[in-house]
């Protein structure tokens, strides 16, 4: 029963005697980013299942299948079993944002699929969640730097105010419908977007982010809303 960790073009196969480790130093090396733990996440075997647990002190991670139809959000202390196939793994650290891919030789549970919808308004359709098309732009725009460098394993995350000028529209007109968005999706039941105390908008961006290329609301193809063709 194997499990192969992909990054950056490199397979690191996890062993059944010991936790594979994850991070700024670990059997995976991720980056020498400061922001990052030396050892962040841990992949261990455990009662016949393969386990991710976040053993970080403040990073979460959001875990997804390759269709986007199931999504676990990792906070600090939390694991989640490893029943699929395949999965990717996003987080974020400082301004980068970073993904890689955990392939399960032999998965306990099989996938299913719910395609995405199109309404005659022009409106996308995700799950329980309707975009305008506005909001689907404002989040390719959010994305367009890491769909922009697939399959590198890293990508930034703009400011709110680069992700407005690029989109030609003042800073209030994003934020606003910035928070349009997070609370369709929190409504939704998707964590961490809230505001609040200790909530920075950075935070929010990054956790929009890692939502939306995990579930695959946006893909490179959706890049074409950015380069002219714009509905």
């Amino acid at each position: 029963m194997g499990l192969t960790v992909e990054f950056c073009g490199e397979e690191f196969a996890a062993p059944l005697e010991r936790p594979l480790t994850i991070g700024r130093e670990g059997d995976v090396v991720i980056d020498d980013n400061p922001y990052l733990h030396r050892v962040f996440l841990q992949i261990v075997h455990e009662g016949g299942l393969w386990w991710l647990a976040n053993v970080g002190s403040t990073l979460s991670a959001t875990v997804s299948d390759p269709r986007g139809l199931f999504q676990a959000f990792l906070s600090p202390g939390a694991r989640v079993p490893l029943a699929l196939s395949k999965f990717t793994v996003w987080f974020t650290a400082g301004p980068t944002t970073y993904d890689f891919d955990v392939l399960v030789d032999a998965p306990a549970f099989t996938e299913v699929d719910v395609p995405t919808q199109l309404d005659d308004r022009g409106e996308t359709t995700f799950g329980r969640v309707s975009f305008t098309p506005d909001q689907k732009l404002l989040i390719v725009a959010l994305c367009e730097g890491i769909l922009r460098r697939a399959g590198t394993g890293a990508g930034q995350i703009p400011t709110s105010a680069d992700a407005a000028a690029r989109l030609g529209w003042t800073l209030t007109k994003f934020n606003r419908k910035l928070d349009n968005v997070c609370q369709k999706l929190a409504d939704a039941g998707t964590r961490g977007l809230h505001g609040g105390p200790g909530k920075l908008a950075s935070n929010r961006r990054a956790r929009l982010v890692e939502h939306a290329m995990s579930t695959r609301l946006v893909t490179e193809t959706d890049l074409a809303l950015l380069d002219g063709d714009r509905p």
